[in-house]
């Protein structure tokens, strides 16, 4: 359930408009459009979004203020990382989805990004759910969900939570 929505038992369009409103995505390879500059990718989304923040807010969220008009190639992995980030926060969403968020990052790259899924989740109370392999990262996480041949294996709560700056690669 969301809300009022039994998401089992949605229609296709019904599950369209709740990915639309509600759900903001990362993937790992940033997926970033090469002839728009950060503000441009970020204000893709907010142009069908309900109640978006300004790209430029979203942007000064993750830390990429000075960078706003800087064209994906003119940005280091981990600036691309935090416009993906941006684009997927500035619809405001209720939950953020990362698939491998810092999978293609070295790790001094990767903690920054961390630092701003943290930011983001701590500053607009969004549900954030990141998928990784790299085991290091649930320690940050206020829940940990395991998964085994497709199916939940293991949950626990994580009862001494890690900075993104305390973890070990």
């Amino acid at each position: 359930m969301y809300g009022d929505i039994d998401l089992t038992r949605a229609s296709e369009r019904d599950l369209t408009q709740y990915r639309r409103h509600h759900v903001g995505f990362v993937f790992q390879f940033y997926n970033l459009i090469p002839s728009l500059t950060a503000r441009e990718n970020v204000a893709v989304v907010t142009e069908i979004a309900n109640t978006p923040m300004t790209p430029e807010d979203a942007l000064r969220m993750v830390g990429l203020d000075e960078r706003l008009d800087h064209f994906p190639a003119q940005l280091s992995g981990g600036e691309q990382q935090r416009v993906a980030i941006a684009r997927a926060i500035a619809k405001n969403p209720s939950v953020l989805l990362c698939d491998e968020p810092t999978g293609a990052l070295d790790s001094t790259t990767g903690i920054v990004v961390l630092e701003a899924l943290q930011r983001v989740n701590q500053e607009l109370g969004t549900t954030t759910a990141v998928i990784t392999h790299n085991a290091s990262i649930a320690q940050m996480a206020d829940r940990v969900i395991h998964l085994a041949d497709g199916r939940i294996s293991e949950v626990h709560a994580n009862e001494a939570k890690l900075a993104p700056r305390e973890l070990s690669w």
